[in-house]
């Protein structure tokens, strides 16, 4: 029997209540992590991630579901798959697996100081002892939530550093604004300066003809006398007190 009849079989088995069920679980998971919404461990293989979705896609599926929210539920498994099948978005979630094991393997490593019998175990098993509680549903449950953490972490971090840079995206965004302001008033006040050239000069010409004449009843200075030597002056006698 092939796969396509295995699943027609099997979705012909699921009852409403198995499917609204479905949409529940899958939208009450952790937004940041893809292997959540498709129920998959993180080791799963690209295959796995297609072949997990293929199921659930169908189960919850608009057409076959009722729930109001069968689409969103959809919607969010596509996503999920998306995610995982592009290969720098799956790096960067392993990646994030990977110091979450650490630091569990760290917190472990304390603990086994403490307890000295499951030290000797764990040195005489050679690793074994180790790999077989990293299998076990208590380790999966503890790596689990800390990848929760860690994920939750970077993606503010993430949100920061975006705000950040909005900021100073908008501030370079004002400065400029503000540069070409000043570029715009200064271009006008030259522009201004020059329609008034003719203006200038033409009042300037005829301040070296004479300047203004004078307006009627304005009193003006009277006009210095420029010493003739071909005449001849006599100087008053000053009066002294």
């Amino acid at each position: 029997m092939d796969d396509d009849l295995l699943l027609k079989n099997f979705f012909a088995e699921v009852s409403e209540v198995e499917r609204d069920n479905q949409v529940l679980r899958i939208l009450s998971c952790f937004k940041l992590n893809p292997f959540e919404y498709l129920n998959l461990p993180f080791d799963a293989s690209p295959e796995d991630v297609k072949r997990q979705y293929r199921k659930l896609s169908l189960m919850v599926h608009p057409d076959k579901c009722k729930h109001p929210q069968a689409k969103e539920a959809f919607g969010a498994l596509a996503k999920a798959q998306q995610l995982l099948l592009d290969q720098q978005e799956r790096d960067y979630i392993i990646s994030q697996v990977n110091a979450a094991k650490e630091e569990l393997r760290a917190k472990r490593k304390k603990q086994l100081k403490k307890d000295t019998a499951s030290k000797i175990k764990s040195l005489v098993d050679e690793g074994k002892y180790e790999h077989q509680y990293e299998q076990s549903e208590e380790f999966q449950q503890e790596l689990k939530m800390k990848v929760r953490d860690i994920l939750t972490e970077q993606e503010w971090r993430r949100r920061k550093m975006q705000m950040r840079i909005s900021e100073e995206e908008g501030r370079l965004k004002k400065d400029e604004e503000e540069t070409k302001e000043m570029w715009k008033r200064k271009r006008e006040h030259e522009e201004q300066w020059e329609g008034t050239r003719e203006q200038r000069v033409s009042s300037w010409r005829d301040f070296m003809k004479g300047g203004k004449k004078a307006k009627k009843g304005e009193i003006r200075p009277p006009k210095l006398k420029t010493e003739d030597p071909n005449k001849s002056y006599v100087q008053r006698p000053v009066k002294r007190g």
